[in-house]
């Protein structure tokens, strides 16, 4: 029987997805306010999570169950589709909520730091280690360990974090000192795991060990019903911030909204609700071009412009993570140190990318 405390977090978990369902299919022919569309109350969205979608609904289930074990969690789903807010809300709806909720994006960190990052290392450990330090499985000793992107990690590395999963125990680089912790693991992946286990590519005994309660996020474009909602959400979260009164949308423009696929789901969705809010003057959403609008060449394109713009394509496609089986790399059928040379040549980084925008 659960504890009346955690009862009132997942009734909180439950009240962000407050909605009226019975309105959101009746826009009147020209504008509709967003009012419509959704309805948060006063502590809303509090775990980020927006939409009434029978697909949703089920994950709130889902987590409902698992959030009050300690057992392991596996979120698969597509990128863009809100992984880490699912992570963020099993630990919150957990006993584990008032301790730490660590994060580590394993196809982000560079592969020789990547076991450090881990478990730490001790002063002298390796050529520039000139101080101790402690892994994110220490940090999150007693609180819940999130791994983004955990097929990513290489093989050589998967047989120590089997270990820590199963016995809750390692020792950092460059000591022989055995550290206890007491860790819940969410991990989360976009790539299917059993096709990496039977290309010899990720272990069969940590994939069962990662997959005792999997949950699978539905993309975007397998739940409409919540795209009123969560433009709703992104235009009042971005208008606040920019000090703006948008209250209303054209009702053609949800339309189109709603039919477009959103190949880079609630990301994608989030990050174009932004840029509408930036061109908006008055209290109407203005959508000055939709997603599905082509791109048109402006004139010649050198061969190095082409290669740059092939390897920026890549680059946002895997939301800019250059190694792995998902990565940009094996996207373009290149090494990934010959990648990373390429992008230094062409200057291309994320931060100077999203600076030109």
């Amino acid at each position: 029987m659960r504890s009346t405390s955690n009862a009132v977090v997942l009734e909180a978990l439950e009240s962000n997805l407050a909605y009226r369902s019975s309105r959101v299919c009746e826009w009147p022919s020209r504008t509709t306010e967003f009012e419509s569309y959704v309805s948060l109350d006063q502590n809303g969205d509090r775990e980020g999570i927006v939409g009434s979608s029978t697909g949703l609904r089920g994950v709130l289930d889902l987590i409902r169950t698992v959030a009050p074990t300690d057992s392991t969690v596996l979120i698969e789903g597509e990128t863009g589709t809100g992984k880490e807010v699912i992570a963020q809300a099993i630990h919150t709806c957990s006993r584990r909520r008032d301790r730490p909720f660590v994060k580590l994006n394993c196809a982000a960190i560079p592969l020789g730091l990547l076991e450090s990052e881990l478990f730490g290392h001790e002063k002298g450990a390796f050529t520039g280690a000139v101080g101790q330090k402690i892994g994110r499985f220490e940090a999150a000793n007693g609180g819940t360990l999130f791994l983004d992107e955990i097929g990513d990690i290489p093989l050589e590395l998967q047989a120590k974090l089997l270990r820590v999963l199963q016995e809750q125990e390692f020792e950092r680089l460059g000591s022989t000192y055995t550290h206890r912790v007491n860790v819940r693991v969410v991990a989360a992946t976009n790539q299917d795991l059993g096709k990496l286990v039977a290309e010899k590519l990720f272990r069969m005994d940590l994939y069962y060990r990662l997959n005792v309660f999997p949950v699978a996020l539905p993309p975007l474009r397998h739940r409409t019903q919540d795209i009123p909602m969560l433009v709703a959400h992104f235009v009042r979260k971005y208008a606040e911030r920019m000090a703006k009164q948008i209250v209303k949308i054209a009702s053609a423009a949800m339309d189109e909204l709603v039919r477009y696929p959103w190949p880079g789901n609630v990301r994608e969705l989030q990050n174009f609700i932004e840029r509408a809010v930036i061109l908006t003057n008055g209290d109407v959403l203005q959508l000055s071009a939709l997603p599905c609008s082509p791109k048109l060449p402006t004139g010649p394109v050198t061969l190095a412009d082409a290669e740059r713009d092939h390897i920026l394509n890549a680059l946002e496609e895997s939301n800019w993570v250059v190694g792995g089986t998902a990565g940009a790399a094996a996207r373009l059928g290149v090494k990934r140190t010959t990648l990373i040379s390429k992008m230094r040549k062409r200057g291309l980084s994320r931060a100077m990318v999203q600076g030109a925008i």
